[in-house]
């Protein structure tokens, strides 16, 4: 496995359509290892294909929550919970609503509140091909919704006034240059 780099903003690629899984294939094994290696060290729970510049529907998630704990124990650390979602489809929205404070590794160091719907019902083709379908609330619907977007160009941003928008992108833009001059 490897790290890859992760596309940031404002980057033209974020905004592409990805295309569908063909096939679960070997190929396919080493992008799905890359993608959860390449989340876990940047830090983050969430990573679509098209972040690393490969525009094809497949998303990993991992919420790495703490096991639930008896009352008054200690929490432990977070375990990984790996889940793989090739091609996903969102089926159904609920009505009801949730406002989390979202960020993504896209868009690094900035935060934002966004009202999503608070649970979602998807269907998807898992790691070994087979097609799934489940019901997700809390922060796996949002995550899950997030990473969604990604497939379809939408960036979490997107979900902002214009103004604050474009803000946050020249944010992101200046820290970069920032960097950059500093290494030079």
């Amino acid at each position: 496995m490897s790290l890859l780099p992760i596309v940031t903003v404002p980057d033209p690629v974020l905004r592409a359509q990805s295309a569908p899984v063909e096939r679960v294939d070997d190929d396919l094994q080493r992008l799905i290892g890359d993608m959860f290696e390449t989340m876990y060290e940047a830090p983050g729970i969430g990573l679509a294909a098209i972040q690393v510049a490969v525009p094809r529907r497949l998303l990993v998630i991992d919420l790495q929550e703490p096991d639930p704990v008896a009352e008054g124990e200690e929490e432990g650390p977070p375990v990984k919970r790996p889940h793989v979602f090739i091609n996903p489809e969102i089926l159904h929205r609920s009505d009801a609503r949730k406002t989390y404070n979202e960020g993504c590794l896209s868009i690094p160091d900035q935060y934002a509140e966004i009202e999503r719907p608070d649970t979602v019902r998807a269907r998807w083709t898992d790691q070994q091909g087979r097609t799934q379908e489940g019901e997700f609330g809390g922060l796996m619907s949002v995550c899950l919704q997030h990473e969604v977007d990604h497939l379809d160009g939408v960036l979490f941003i997107d979900h902002l006034s214009r103004l604050r928008r474009d803000m946050i992108v020249k944010k992101v833009v200046k820290a970069r240059k920032d960097r950059l001059g500093h290494v030079l």
